[in-house]
């Protein structure tokens, strides 16, 4: 009875890492998940920019570097608490690298921009990176390497992470969102405004113009 258990356990161990890499092994996925946080002015296209990463399995909106806890949309965007719009990512470190990620964030934003990012002006738009501390290295590598390339001081802070608040529900995914929001255009679909908004904020023109073949567009 010992030896058909055995082999059973064997023969489930031979088909899971067989399988794994086809089916998305969920063992080594919950053991190999990492997050950082990032702001890089409006959440919905860092969200939009992220989430189609290979390695990357999340990307949620939300408010950090405040000193309110749980701020809401109005309160932030409004000034006053400390916050900025940011995401965190969530991660495989064994598909996607931290030092990948940042490299990728840099070139998706103007880090020569101190007033916000694109057509969102104010503290909450800003660029920063909210590093753990063992990612404060990485973060600092990543951002000498850009300014290199760049030739200009970036001014993207690196920040220590702290409390992550989870925007309202109506902001996740908002960039592939199917509901109707009333915009000057009328009704029309969230993932539309979603590319009106970005086009009319001249983002993946002035990424551009700052990163030239470099930036990073998805």
């Amino acid at each position: 009875m010992h030896k058909i258990l055995k082999l059973v356990f064997i023969l489930f161990l031979t088909l899971t890492t067989q399988l794994g890499p086809i089916l998305g092994n969920p063992i080594l996925k919950a053991q190999s998940k990492d997050t950082i946080i990032v702001a890089g002015g409006c959440f919905w296209c860092v969200e939009a920019d992220f989430e189609k990463v290979n390695g990357v399995s999340e990307v949620i909106s939300g408010y950090t570097g405040g000193f309110i806890e749980n701020p809401t949309y109005k309160q932030v965007v409004k000034g006053g608490t400390g916050h900025y719009e940011a995401v965190i990512i969530h991660f495989d470190p064994k598909i996607i690298s931290t030092k990948n990620i940042l490299d990728k964030f840099f070139r998706s934003i103007d880090p020569t921009d101190n007033g916000g990012q694109f057509c969102d002006r104010g503290h909450s738009y800003k660029s920063a990176i909210f590093a753990k501390p063992n990612q404060v290295l990485t973060a600092k590598n990543a951002l000498l390497e850009a300014e290199a390339i760049l030739g200009e001081k970036i001014v993207t802070p690196i920040l220590e992470a702290g409390t992550f608040f989870t925007a309202e529900d109506y902001h996740q995914d908002y960039y592939k969102g199917e509901n109707l929001v009333f915009t000057r255009f009328g009704p029309i679909k969230q993932k539309n405004a979603y590319k009106r908004y970005r086009s009319a904020c001249r983002r993946n023109e002035r990424l551009k113009e700052v990163w030239g073949k470099d930036a990073f567009l998805n």
